[in-house]
This record gives structure tokens, C-alpha cells and sequence, in this order.
């Protein structure tokens, strides 16, 4: 499905704050560390990338990628 560029950055920003939130909310980090964590993230370069589609998943499968990450 293709998708209008700003729709895609709109999507790409809720899905950032959204996720942040999870990892302040749920994994009990810090809004300074969760920001730092996320946008040092190899998942958020996948999540800016419109060919992998992560950008149409939720919050929490996103997030999920994330976590893999950051046990990695």
C-alpha cells in the first residue's frame, strides 16, 4: 500500500511517542533513558525506513523488535 509522505511521518511520530511511552510505562525507564534507548535504536532506523512496513505494526510489536535489541 503505498502511502503519502506525510502520512508516513505522521504515522512514523505517533509510533515513536508511542513506543517511548510503553518503555517509560511498562519497562519503568526514565523519559531521558527511554528517548536515548529508542533513538539510539537500530529498530528506529528500521521503523524510518517505508520499505519494511514496521511503520503499519503497533506499538507494542515495534516494541518488541526493540527488546530483542536491546538484549542483544
Amino acid at each position: 500500500m503505498k502511502v503519502s509522505l506525510s502520512d508516513f511521518n505522521y504515522m512514523v511520530e505517533h509510533q515513536t511517542a508511542d513506543v517511548i511511552t510503553l518503555l517509560v510505562n511498562g519497562a519503568n525507564y526514565s523519559m531521558h533513558e527511554a528517548m536515548d534507548i529508542w533513538f539510539n535504536s537500530q529498530t528506529r532506523v528500521l521503523l524510518n525506513n517505508p520499505k519494511t512496513g514496521l511503520y503499519f505494526q503497533s506499538p507494542r510489536y515495534i516494541l518488541s523488535y526493540l527488546e530483542k535489541e536491546i538484549k542483544n
